[in-house]
């Protein structure tokens, strides 16, 4: 599974989706993270809804977490078959927390 992370620094989960200019990328297999790599987005200052534009640079992730999201970038998403989920704190925190969660519902 790869997710990705909406990060300023690549430290702390801290970026609005339409307004994030970087993510995170990790691969999960089992309960292990692997970083992957960083990948930027163009943004106009200037331009009010760029959600379009973050979904272009992850649209091969199964998961974006992020601190918040509008509602056509959920629909978006949704539509592009990527799950959603919003969280902040250290990437550490936040993907242990997910996978964490994961392992809890896969129990059902």
């Amino acid at each position: 599974m790869k997710i990705a992370l909406a990060s300023s620094d690549g430290k702390n989960v801290n970026l609005h989706f339409g307004k994030a200019f970087k993510f995170s990328i990790y691969e999960v297999e089992g309960n292990k993270p692997k970083y992957l790599e960083t990948r930027e987005v163009e943004k106009n200052l200037e331009e009010k809804h760029q959600w379009d534009k973050s979904l272009k640079i992850i649209k091969d992730c199964d998961v974006v977490i992020c601190v918040q999201a509008g509602m056509k970038a959920r629909l978006g998403l949704k539509k592009a078959g990527i799950k959603i989920l919003e969280d902040e704190g250290p990437v550490d925190e936040v993907l242990d927390r997910y996978i964490l969660h994961e392992e809890f519902m896969a129990s059902f």
